[in-house]
Order: C-alpha cells, then structure tokens, then sequence
C-alpha cells in the first residue's frame, strides 16, 4: 500500500498483552509498564537485518528491544511469559488473555530468535572477509602535525562541529518522528486484523440470515397453528386425553416462543457487530492517513539529513584542500627555516674570522 514506507521496518507478528518490567531492586517483583493491555509487535528492518520487539504507549516505546540470539523466552504460567534483555538491563514480563496467544509469541519468538542468528552468522563471514581486505591493503602513509595556519584548521573544526551537531538534531527528529510512525504502523496492522476476523464474521452471518430467517418463518407459522389449536381445545372444553394434549400443545408454543427469542437475540448482536465493523473501517481510514501524514514527514527529514550530508561531504572536501594548502605552505616553511639556518651558520663563521 505504502512501497516508500516498506523500505523501512515492517511489522511481521502483532498480538496484545500486558507489559512488565522486573524491579531493579529488588530483582523480584514486577512492576506494571502499561495500565492495560497494549500492542507488542514483532517488526524487521531489511536495511540492517535486524528483528526488533517494539509496544509504544502513547507516545512513550515501554519495549524497544532487539532480539540477540542469546535471548530465550521462558513461559512461567499458562498466560505470562518472560525474557531478559542485557542491553536494556532489565527483564520484560507479558501477561496474555489466553493461552493460544502466549503460545503464538513464544513461537514466533523462536523463529526470530533463528532468524536473528542467521543474520548475525552473515554479517560475521562479511566483516571477516573485509578485515582479509583492509589487511591485504596498502597502509597510508601517516600523516605529519606540524605547527601551521591555526586560524583555517579552527574554522575547519568548527564547521565539522556544526555540521554534525546539525545531523545529530535531524536524526533526532527522525527518531522521533518514527516512534510515532511505528505505533501507527502497529496501530494499522491491529486494524487490518481486526477488520479481516470482522469481514469473516459478517460473510457467515449473511450467509446464515437468510437461513435463519426461513427457520424464524417456520417457527412462526407453526407457533400459530399450536396457538390455532390451543384456542379449537379451549373451545370445546375437552377433558382427559384432551387436557393432556393441551397441556403438550402449550409447553411446545412456550419452547417456540423462547427459540424465537433467541434467534432475535442473535440477530441484533449480528447487527451491532455490523455497526462495529463499519466504526473500525472508520478507524482504519483515519489511521491510514495519519499514516500517509508521518510518511510525508519522515520523508521531508530524509531530505533535509541528505541536505546535511551533502553539505558534510562538501565541508570534508574543503577541508581536505585546506590540509592540502597547510601542507604545501609547511615544506615552503621548512624551506625558509633551511635557508636562514644556514644563513645563520654563514654569519657565525664570518663573526668568528
């Protein structure tokens, strides 16, 4: 739907749970990191290979956890489990509505756990072969610090201070601006998958309606013919067999009358599940264009650091033909300081003839 955005991370898992964080104290007791439950998802970043574990509540990331191969996720109950995370220092804690979802995060885990370990397998063998490179290269010729123009090496370091205080407070931005991206991404995929259970469940209700509205027919016409024959036995006054009959007849239309009942029942929940549905299209358009509004955003700061980095790389260049400009007037100098001292050698032999 959204290809610029699919650059970037993109959730693969989404469930809901409550978050915890173990006490840095005491190392003992949970301490509640959402007043509810909140989204936890699973996203993957293609650019760096990496699997994170991110849950934003409001707009605050209480889990923004890389997934390490180390890592292993421990079920303590039948609805909590946990894991440590070292870069963090702490221990995170979910607490699930059913047993199903904890298992489906503990196996997703697994397989991103995997997943994790394969990249990190890679990216060794990769680092491995150019270290084999840098090592086979030809070394750079150290680089001489002599006293020269002090005035244009300040002005090069500052303009290098500048730049990247400059990339740093974009970067920042950036950051910022894709928590906010992730808990909507997060936020549309709980939708999605909200939207397609609903979709499901009102496809079967249309196809049972017209069913059960044959039956509910049925229902009706034989609830008149027993009350038709009701009123026939109350009329003739019979008695014995007759009473008997009667009494059947009458338990038989109470039985139908609460059959009915329920069928009516069903129908009204099928439609407030309808008119649920139409509220979390509702949600879903206006979280999409929230969505399309943070993209725009992310892209106008992508700009501006491109901005930034071009005009890093051109203060690089600059500087680069100022060493250049230090240098050459450095051997002019060296020159001058051999010319007067062997002036000064050709004065002091005259001095002492």
């Amino acid at each position: 739907m959204f290809p610029h955005h699919r650059e970037r991370e993109q959730p693969i898992f989404s469930t809901r749970a409550h978050v915890f964080q173990i006490d840095p104290t005491t190392k003992r007791n949970w301490i509640p990191a959402s007043k509810h439950a909140v989204t936890v998802s699973f996203f993957y970043d293609a650019n760096r290979n990496a699997y994170r574990i991110i849950s934003v509540g409001g707009t605050k990331a209480i889990i923004n956890c890389t997934v390490t191969p180390s890592m292993t996720f421990t079920k303590t109950s039948q609805k909590f489990g946990q894991w440590a995370d070292s870069r963090a220092n702490t221990v995170y804690g979910l607490g699930f509505a059913t047993e199903q979802q904890l298992h489906q995060f503990s196996e997703k885990f697994k397989d991103v756990k995997d997943a994790a370990r394969l990249a990190r397998e890679k990216s060794q063998d990769k680092e491995l072969a150019n270290t084999a490179l840098t090592i086979a290269a030809p070394q750079s010729p150290p680089v001489m610090c002599v006293n020269g123009p002090e005035d244009k090496l300040f002005r090069s370091q500052s303009a290098d201070i500048t730049l990247a205080s400059e990339k740093e407070r974009i970067k920042k931005m950036l950051s910022e601006g894709s928590i906010c991206e992730i808990n909507l991404e997060a936020e549309l995929f709980t939708l999605q998958d909200s939207n397609s259970k609903l979709v499901a469940a009102l496809h079967e209700a249309n196809a049972n309606v017209e069913q059960w509205k044959k039956q509910l027919a049925a229902y009706q016409g034989e609830t008149e013919r027993l009350r038709e024959q009701v009123s026939e036995l109350e009329a003739h006054g019979g008695q014995g067999p007759s009473e008997l009959l009667k009494d059947e007849l009458t338990q038989s239309l109470e039985e139908l009358e609460a059959l009915l009942k329920a069928k009516d029942e069903e129908i009204h929940i099928l439609q407030s599940k309808k008119a649920e549905y139409h509220e979390m299209e509702h949600e879903r358009d206006e979280a999409i264009l929230r969505l399309r509004e943070m993209e725009m955003r992310s892209s106008e700061l992508e700009r501006r650091i491109q901005n930034t980095e071009q005009t890093l790389s051109n203060s690089l260049e600059e500087r680069d033909r100022m060493d250049t400009e230090i240098q050459r007037a450095i051997e002019i100098l060296d020159i001058k300081i051999f010319d007067l001292n062997d002036l000064r050698q050709s004065l002091v032999k005259l001095l002492d003839k």
